[in-house]
């Protein structure tokens, strides 16, 4: 199974596509914002709400945070001490072995019992803002590296479930016994197993050391401040992702080839290769073809394989996802039926499975699909769902089918829904129908090019056109020829099938769009 990382930078930010077998997976925009899930600020609570059992803390976000009695984690009441210990300069050591802890707070005890209104208090985001809520927050800080997350003022020491093997559960126990300090506590993830103790090791010594460098931070930070700064969210896939199986990262900046190629030499040195220059002319996410996978997928409507197709609605409360078998309903209601409504709905679940993760939906997911009578068939299609769904990294439940053919899922909801249109207002008529003459583009281009040329001295241009105008001005040499013989130099031509079909990007020698 052949897995890909595509990155492409813009200057709205950076566009990850997750490839499996050349298919689109997942699919990001990090639009460079200064708030990112993980990221830890010296809060200060604004106001605590005894109803909700709540409190309200400003992270510098125009909305303020959300920080719930049951986020706070058990010993809240040693992180603010350690707080106030540490902003008064009375620690003699930033080490936690040497901290006297505090007793962990009731787990259905009252939030005005922790906090009070001007406080400072380190915190965490775990969620982005849906619709009108602001940033969730927790209070047990976990620092996530590339086999292990640490938990600062917690002594336990937990296993991924996944990791199943009995005797290598007690090995990578026993490894984390032997090495972590008191005071801190260990995640071990999945990625770890059968990893020698030298590795775990190393990558312990590096969660302690982004730890002692919040510290640091803390002991002059005002409120509001950043303690420590999630990674960006390339470099963050590249560490949760990376397996055996992950066999290029492609990206289309040095900085990124430089950035990436450091974090592997660290983590992972074998796979430092794996990162890979794109030096190509056509934009990277047309030449490996997720431009137009994004188009195709994001629709209400998304085909199967065999003439099936699903239609994905979104309610206020749930998603709904409707299976049709189309074009390849077997007519009758025997064997031929049954084995027909199987072949759909597993089909069906698989690309449920691949919807989920690829629009980052969240929340509850109810799928109608399509009747059987059979239970062995119904036991096959839950199987074939809950097996789909093991690589998603989100937390989730499936639910087994119901009497009524219906199948339930709820998945964490951790940022808002990615909603890519599909379909686009015509940028040349704005709707009314009527465009300008095709032959006008080519002077209205020329003007352009023209200003470019004599009002900023720019040479070894280059365009990026829709397709329909690249083979428009592809047909032959004559405008071209006439282009080059007017300035003196060639211009070079793109295709860019998510430009509007008049529409046109003129880019300079070091590929940046030049405004007009």
């Amino acid at each position: 199974m052949n897995n890909e990382l595509i990155i492409s930078s813009t200057e709205q930010g950076e566009r990850i596509a997750l490839m499996q077998d050349r298919r689109l997976l997942e699919y990001h925009e990090d639009g460079n914002a200064e708030f990112t899930v993980g990221d830890v600020y010296l809060g200060l609570v604004k106001k605590v709400n005894a109803g909700l059992n709540a409190a309200f803390v400003d992270i510098g976000h125009e909305k303020e945070a959300f920080l719930h009695y049951p986020d706070l984690g058990p010993q809240v009441l040693s992180l603010a001490k350690y707080t106030r210990l540490t902003q008064q300069q009375k620690l003699e050591s930033p080490k936690l072995s040497a901290f006297h802890m505090e007793k962990d707070i009731e787990k259905g005890g009252k939030i005005v019992d922790v906090f009070t209104k001007g406080q400072t208090i380190p915190v965490q985001i775990v969620k982005e803002p849906i619709s009108s809520k602001g940033y969730r927050l927790t209070t047990e800080i976990s620092l996530p590296g590339r086999y292990l997350v640490l938990v600062p003022f917690s002594d336990s020491i937990s296993l991924s479930k996944k990791i199943e093997d009995r005797d290598e559960r007690q090995r990578l126990v026993k490894i984390m016994k032997s090495v972590k300090p008191n005071g801190y506590g260990v995640i071990v993830r999945t990625v770890a197993e059968h990893k020698e103790a030298a590795e775990l090791t190393h990558d312990l010594e590096s969660l302690l050391e982004t730890w002692a460098n919040a510290v640091e931070k803390l002991k002059t930070a005002q409120p509001l401040a950043k303690l420590v700064g999630e990674m960006g969210k390339a470099s963050a896939m590249v560490r949760d992702l990376l397996n055996d199986s992950f066999d290029n990262v492609v990206v289309d900046t040095r900085e990124n080839y430089d950035l990436l190629r450091k974090l592997l030499r660290d983590i992972a040195p074998d796979k430092e290769r794996i990162v890979r220059m794109h030096n190509a002319k056509m934009h990277l996410l047309e030449a490996t073809g997720v431009e137009r996978q994004l188009k195709t997928l994001f629709g209400k409507t998304v085909s199967l394989p065999s003439g099936g197709y699903l239609v994905i609605e979104h309610t206020e409360a749930m998603h709904v996802i409707d299976v049709n078998s189309g074009s390849s309903t077997s007519k009758g209601g025997g064997e031929d039926y049954e084995t027909n409504s199987l072949k759909v709905n597993t089909e069906a679940a698989r690309e449920v499975a691949r919807q989920l993760r690829l629009r980052d939906i969240g929340g509850i997911v109810i799928i109608d699909f399509i009747d059987m009578r059979k239970m062995e068939y119904r036991r096959e299609l839950f199987d074939t769902m809950e097996k789909a769904m093991e690589t998603d990294r989100a937390k989730h439940t499936v639910l087994p089918l119901s009497k009524f053919g219906l199948m339930q899922i709820t998945r964490q909801r951790v940022k808002p829904e990615l909603n890519i249109a599909n379909t686009e207002v015509c940028p040349s008529c704005n709707g009314t129908g009527k465009i300008q003459a095709s032959i006008s583009v080519s002077d209205k281009l020329e003007e352009s090019i023209d200003f470019v040329v004599a009002k900023q001295n720019e040479k070894g241009l280059t365009v990026s056109v829709h397709p329909f105008l690249h083979a428009y001005f592809t047909n032959g040499l004559a405008k071209r020829w006439k282009w080059f013989q007017k300035y003196g130099f060639g211009v070079k031509l793109e295709q860019d099938s998510s430009l509007g079909l008049m529409d046109y990007k003129i880019k300079n020698k070091a590929g940046e769009i030049i405004q007009i």
